[in-house]
């Protein structure tokens, strides 16, 4: 399924949120906030949230520094 990930067309399996996280290596991070088609996704819903062709997925990591 071709989805959108950060305005950057992707290729995924996947097809819920928590599972493209784990497909594009956001897995391992500790903390990133996630929306898909600009709806705010929380921690604990990205499981349920299915997703669809041409679906637009923002992934958002905090940043260090100051």
């Amino acid at each position: 399924m071709q989805i959108m990930v950060n305005d950057e067309r992707r290729d995924v399996v996947a097809v819920t949120l928590a599972a493209v996280l784990t497909e594009l290596g956001y897995a391992t991070t500790s903390r990133v906030a996630t929306a898909v088609d600009g709806r705010f996704v929380p921690a604990g819903q990205r499981a349920a949230m299915a997703l669809h062709e041409g679906a637009r997925v923002e992934i958002l990591a905090p940043m260090q520094g100051g």
